[in-house]
């Protein structure tokens, strides 16, 4: 069945109670003192503008390349208070924001990909259990779940071509997912067993935060850049109270407003949203299974993600991608009284026997779209600073990996990482306004007339597609 895409008034009464804020940062053990502010001229080896996954993976990995460099990170807010604090915590191995997305572009490299992906997976993993992160990792796999029969033959035909490329997927008929996780709407799906796991994000990065400044790395927080400058052989970046100087920078923004221009055409940020339950009661729990807690989506265009908690919640997020006008970003956007009733509407069509679960969370964040889904890099200031952006959800796996390889461009290692036609090419940039927002609101009405279409695309879709273009989170 394809989800409706018009909220109701049935399930309001579920968001009654709701806190609107991300579940993630109600958290006793969140550090309750900040790093101080970058207060008058600060000197580096290497600054890293941004304190969200992307900038603490490259802080780590800049000390553990080279023990006497010094690392100045700056966060303009707080760590985790920005994307790394608003996802659902899904660490995923795919470095291209998908199997098929990356087949698509990069058939070439997609066996490298996969088992860089892999190992990238695999070492976040060692790192967490070595320096004793407490951020409730579980290995737990995915199930892409299908819910309308055209689905099916699409989500089978995947396991034998993923399995060209070392990926072991595993095909669930209809009675099978169904009593993995028990829900009406299931004709089938897909379970890969190793190349995801769940956390709690947030406890990621203040685990990560505490590792760097362990290791030397200097962290200011609430320092938000204004601009950068070059000069001769530096880049000096100003913050309200000060400023920070280095011969070499990282660029670690996410879907914040850019400091390079052509950034602005580049990515656009997208607001996604999520709602989290109160803790299931053992008979509730009992009615839907899901022994394996593992992560779960749905195969529509737009698409819901979901996965339960350590304390018994059901964390419930996607479908709507929002876009506001002009790149709009803000404190404003994270409020969605659109997006949440649609998300309680879909969550009880899934899971009717829950039906008067109140959720006692809801949210919705940005996340930098780019229109190949995937994260890109490039150099700007004559070669002092690298970018990495354009995740596209996802993030929170692929960012180490954009990490490294944005410090071996900085550091001018020669790595395999940094010959990838992946690392070396760009996507298409998005148009100016108004033709951006006409373009992506007429892409996301062609992706829900999809949905409710047997997932027929039209001549704009197509037309995208073959373009390598698209819209997505």
């Amino acid at each position: 069945m394809a989800f409706s895409n018009e909220p109701s008034t049935r399930h309001l009464s579920s968001l009654s109670d709701v806190w609107e804020a991300p579940y993630w940062m109600d958290d006793a053990d969140e550090p309750q003192e900040d790093a101080s502010r970058v207060i008058g001229d600060v000197t580096a080896d290497l600054l890293i503008i941004g304190g969200g996954f992307t900038g603490l993976w490259a802080a780590i990995e800049g000390r553990t390349l080279n023990p006497n460099l010094d690392v100045v990170l700056v966060e303009a807010t707080a760590i985790a208070q920005g994307a790394s604090g608003r996802n659902g915590g899904f660490v995923a191995a795919s470095l291209t924001h998908g199997f098929s997305n990356g087949v698509e572009r990069w058939p070439g490299e997609m066996q490298t990909l996969v088992k860089m992906g892999h190992q990238n997976l695999d070492e976040i993993e060692q790192f967490v259990r070595e320096h004793n992160i407490d951020c409730d990792w579980q290995r737990v796999g995915e199930i892409d779940v299908a819910t309308e029969e055209y689905q099916v033959e699409g989500l089978k035909q995947f396991v034998h071509d993923a399995a060209e490329y070392g990926e072991e997927l595993q095909w669930l008929d209809q009675d099978t997912v169904r009593g993995r996780l028990n829900s009406p709407t299931y004709v089938g799906g897909l379970f890969d067993p190793d190349s995801v796991a769940i956390c709690d994000p947030a406890r990621l990065a203040w685990g990560l935060r505490d590792v760097a400044i362990a290791m030397g790395v200097r962290v200011y927080e609430h320092s938000k850049i204004e601009w950068i400058d070059e000069r001769g052989t530096t880049v000096t970046a100003k913050t309200q109270f000060g400023s920070v100087t280095s011969p070499k920078v990282l660029l670690a923004t996410n879907a914040f407003p850019p400091l390079l221009k052509r950034l602005k055409y580049m990515i656009v940020p997208v607001y996604d949203s999520v709602l989290v339950t109160r803790p299931l009661t053992e008979e509730q729990r009992l009615s839907i299974g899901w022994a394996g807690s593992e992560g779960v989506s749905d195969s529509g265009n737009q698409f819901h993600y979901y996965r339960p908690t350590v304390d018994g919640r059901i964390l419930w997020g996607g479908y709507d991608a929002t876009y506001h006008f002009r790149s709009g970003f803000g404190p404003q956007h994270e409020h969605s009284a659109k997006s949440w009733p649609k998300l309680a509407d879909h969550f009880f069509t899934t899971f009717p026997q829950l039906e008067g679960l109140k959720f006692e969370y809801a949210w919705s964040g940005a996340i930098d779209t780019c229109t190949r889904f995937c994260a890109f890099w490039g150099t700007a200031l004559h070669g002092k600073a690298v970018y990495v952006a354009g995740y596209t959800g996802l993030g929170v796996g692929a960012s180490r990996f954009g990490a490294r390889v944005a410090i071996d461009m900085l550091l001018d290692r020669d790595t395999d990482r940094r010959q990838l036609e992946m690392v070396r090419t760009m996507p298409i940039p998005f148009p100016p306004e108004p033709f951006r927002s006409a373009g992506i609101n007429f892409t996301r009405w062609s992706l829900d007339r999809a949905d409710h279409n047997q997932g027929q695309r039209n001549l704009w879709l197509r037309t995208l597609d073959r373009l390598g273009m698209g819209f997505d989170s």
